[in-house]
């Protein structure tokens, strides 16, 4: 039977609505804003309860199934699935009912590996049967360009060009981009993460540039598969479809988050979601002060990939709440604050509060967390402390990068060396491609039209 069609408007509300395809296919609305689903499909009670019986790959096409309706083959669809996911998602216990989800065990150790490897396939398998070409264009705050590389390697009619701030990524996240070649092309920004992420919208709008598209959480395509492993996590360790969990989440571009609100608006249990941040505090001074200010330039902090003055995303969650931000971030309508503030609990951390909650977990639990798990554990931490939680409590903390990452900080803190993992330890003798570029616009603009 043909389920019906779900459309995807825009967060600016001035772009005609179109499909899954072109949403993924465009990734950023033609009028700037940001695609979302304009209904979101629930999950029925005995899909909720038999979610516990199903693999990752079998789950993520029962979630995924719904939101791209007739745009793919279901057979196809699950191919693709159990292709993009053959690796392992442990979940692994730290105290009373506190576990630490880790989605650091794909292909390049970063929970991007869960959003990128599908998309990657999607894009591939929509645009084959056209026989077109596409450009991808990302900016990378660290993960997302290591795992958008990895997943688009080889592949002959997608090209990408990724862009990162030079300065504000880790040695091995660096190289798990530039040691790709082939149809992959990256370029060292001198400016910060929100710089390339402007250079990249700004292309996205430049009527002389053709067939570009996103990987970034901009892209809905990117953000869908990241409500997978909230039911995954949540459908291991519930006692029953009442136990209603806790999650924390590290946020830096705020897609991680949404893709747990997404799962919430499908039908997840969630008592509520603890935004974690770095220093980059724009989103829990919103939730306190209901005054948005854009923290410009970011400021630099040892868990990276969360170094972000204006996420992207807070517009889907605004609208999402009733309300209207721009591109730019100025807020047209408010959202409901009071429903933002029952559902989320915000929480900045300092890097000198990450140190001590990465030292402190491991002395104390034996449990090794690298800077942004810690963030977010650090978030339960005082979301207990706060909210004075019981131990029966089911709280799930999302640790997003493998520890090994960010080995010289993990030694400074703790005076050993994390074990590597074999997908970063074939990148030591590896030779780097990448060029430098400044913070310019029609830098950007002419290298893309040369590429």
């Amino acid at each position: 039977m043909e389920k019906k069609e779900i459309k995807y408007f825009s967060t600016n509300h001035k772009a005609s609505e179109v499909n899954f395809r072109e949403a993924l296919l465009k990734g950023l609305a033609p009028d700037g804003g940001l695609y979302m689903p304009r209904t979101i499909p629930k999950l029925s009670r005995k899909e909720l309860e038999d979610l516990s019986t199903l693999d990752y790959p079998s789950m993520a096409f029962t979630i995924l199934d719904k939101f791209l309706c007739n745009d793919i083959n279901s057979d196809d669809l699950k191919a693709l699935c159990l292709d993009a996911y053959n690796f392992i998602i442990p979940i692994e216990k730290v105290t009373d009912r506190k576990f630490v989800l880790r989605l650091d065990q794909g292909p390049t150790a970063s929970f991007k590996d869960f959003a990128a490897r599908i998309m990657a396939r999607l894009m591939n398998y929509l645009i084959s049967r056209d026989d077109v070409r596409l450009t991808i264009l990302t900016a990378t705050s660290g993960d997302t360009g290591s795992a958008v590389a990895s997943a688009f390697s080889g592949l002959k009619n997608i090209d990408v060009i990724i862009l990162f701030p030079f300065s504000e990524v880790s040695e091995i996240q660096r190289k798990q981009m530039t040691t790709i070649d082939g149809n992959i092309r990256v370029i060292a920004v001198n400016g910060k993460f929100d710089d390339c992420q402007e250079m990249v919208k700004r292309a996205f709008l430049d009527p002389s540039l053709k067939s570009l598209t996103s990987a970034n959480s901009i892209n809905i395509g990117r953000l869908l598969p990241q409500s997978v492993y909230y039911f995954y996590a949540w459908s291991r360790l519930r006692n029953d479809l009442n136990d209603i969990p806790v999650f924390s989440v590290p946020s830096g571009n705020y897609g991680n988050m949404m893709g747990g609100v997404v799962a919430r608006e499908m039908g997840l249990p969630m008592k509520k979601m603890i935004i974690a941040t770095n220093e980059n505090d724009e989103v829990p001074e919103y939730l306190k002060t209901g005054t948005y200010k854009i923290i410009k330039p970011s400021i630099n902090c040892i868990s990276s990939a969360m170094n972000v003055g204006h996420p992207s995303n807070l517009s889907r969650l605004i609208t999402l709440y009733g309300g209207e931000m721009d591109e730019k971030g100025k807020i047209i309508i408010e959202p409901d604050l009071s429903e933002l503030r029952r559902d989320f609990f915000a929480v900045c951390v300092n890097d000198q509060a990450t140190r001590k909650t990465i030292s402190e977990t491991y002395n104390k639990f034996n449990f090794l967390l690298e800077p942004h798990g810690a963030v977010a554990w650090r978030g339960v931490e005082t979301f207990s402390e706060t909210e004075k939680s019981s131990s029966e409590q089911l709280i799930i903390s999302l640790e997003t990068a493998h520890p090994s990452k960010f080995r010289e900080e993990v030694k400074k803190i703790l005076g050993l060396m994390p074990p590597v993992p074999e997908s970063l330890k074939i990148l030591e003798n590896k030779k780097e491609h990448y060029i430098l570029m400044e913070n310019d616009y029609m830098s950007l603009r002419e290298f893309i039209l040369k590429n």
